[in-house]
C-alpha cells in the first residue's frame, strides 16, 4: 500500500479534507493510505508524530498556498524534508496549488504541479 503524507497549512483544513475524500475510493481499494496531522493522537510527542509519518510516506502531497508558504513549520520543517527524499528518490513529492501564489521561486517550483500548470 502506497503511504500519503499531507503537508498542509491549517488554513487550508477544508481544502485537504476535499481532496482526501478525492482519494477515498484509492484508500477503499486499499491503494492508497492517507496521514494528516489531525490523526495524532492525546499523548503523542507532535513532532515525532509528524516525522514519523513523514519518512514512512512514499508520496508528500504539498498543498500550496500563501498560508502555506508563510508558514515556518510547513515550509522549513515539512517541504526541505519533502524535497531532500524527492532528491533522494526516496519518495515523490507533489506540490498540489490550492490557492494563488507565488510558488515558482521555491525548492519544489522546479517539479510539475497539479492541477495542469499549478
Amino acid at each position: 500500500m502506497i503511504s500519503v503524507f499531507f503537508s498542509y497549512s491549517h488554513e487550508d483544513e477544508q481544502l485537504r479534507n476535499q481532496l482526501e475524500q478525492q482519494l477515498a475510493i484509492l484508500k477503499r481499494q486499499n491503494v492508497i493510505a492517507t496521514w494528516h496531522d489531525r490523526r495524532i493522537t492525546a499523548g503523542e510527542v507532535i513532532d515525532h508524530a509528524i516525522s514519523s509519518n513523514l519518512e514512512m510516506a512514499n508520496i508528500i502531497l504539498l498543498l500550496v498556498s500563501p498560508a502555506f508558504l508563510a508558514s515556518d513549520y510547513c515550509y522549513d520543517h515539512e517541504m526541505q524534508r519533502a524535497m531532500e527524499r524527492h532528491g533522494a528518490g526516496e519518495a515523490v513529492a507533489i506540490p498540489v496549488i490550492l490557492r494563488p501564489c507565488d510558488w515558482h521561486g521555491t525548492p519544489f517550483g522546479k517539479l510539475l504541479a497539479t492541477p495542469t500548470d499549478g
